[in-house]
This record gives C-alpha cells, sequence and structure tokens, in this order.
C-alpha cells in the first residue's frame, strides 16, 4: 500500500547526502558575510569631510528643533483658540518634549563623534609608531 508520507532514504550514513545537506555545505552565505562586512582597517584609511562625519547629528538637531518649535506654536495656540482647546494642550507639550529631546541627542552626539575621531587618530598614530620599530 502506498502511504502519503514521504519516505526516506535508509542509507545516510554521510556518503549519500540530501540536497538540503548540499545546498547548507556549498553556501557562501557566511564568507560573503564577513567580506561585505567594514572592517576598520579598509574604511579607516578614506579621507572623510566635515559633512560625512557630523551630517546624522545635524540632522537631528534640525529635526528636533523643527519639532520643538511647532509644540510652541501648538502649545500657544490652546491659549488663543477655543475650539478643541484640549487637544492643543494634549498635543503641545508632547511636540515640546519630543523636539527637546531631540534636540538634547543631537547635542550630546557631536562631543561624542569627536572623541571617536581623537581616539581613532591616536590610534592610527600609535599604529604608524608600532609598525615602524615591528617592521625593521
Amino acid at each position: 500500500m502506498p502511504s502519503t508520507m514521504e519516505t526516506h532514504p535508509k542509507n545516510l550514513d554521510g556518503s549519500e547526502k540530501s540536497p538540503e545537506s548540499k545546498d547548507l555545505i556549498t553556501s557562501n552565505t557566511a564568507s560573503t558575510l564577513c567580506i561585505s562586512s567594514r572592517s576598520e582597517s579598509v574604511w579607516a584609511n578614506a579621507p572623510r569631510n566635515k559633512w560625512e562625519i557630523y551630517h546624522k547629528p545635524i540632522v537631528v538637531v534640525s529635526v528636533g528643533g523643527a519639532i520643538f518649535l511647532f509644540g510652541v506654536v501648538v502649545t500657544s495656540l490652546s491659549c488663543f483658540i477655543t475650539i478643541n482647546k484640549n487637544v492643543y494642550k494634549m498635543c503641545g507639550p508632547a511636540f515640546l518634549s519630543l523636539g527637546l529631546m531631540l534636540l538634547v541627542c543631537g547635542f550630546v552626539w557631536i562631543p561624542v563623534i569627536r572623541k571617536k575621531q581623537r581616539q581613532r587618530q591616536k590610534s592610527r598614530f600609535f599604529q604608524n609608531i608600532k609598525s615602524f620599530f615591528f617592521n625593521r
């Protein structure tokens, strides 16, 4: 009687492997990930301008400032407009706090990047000195 279940081969001792295991063995996923990942030695040598270094915190500060100003406008509308006053009183401080949070995060991020840049420069300097003395 034929069954509806799949029949598994009886001899899977290692000499005969399933097609799934062959795919896993010949897969280049791990080596591709290692090659495509950024290593500091490859990317550290390229000179970067100030915009490439600081564009993320500048964007965060700009968006935070815009949201903060929007919060100021919405909060001030609650003083002047009597229709939907509760909505303005609820949303205004929320936008104020979100904008202020983004402003602070962006302004704190800038000194962190500067410190990281200085540490990289020191690291490159000491690597150059080490290679000078030990590669002779």
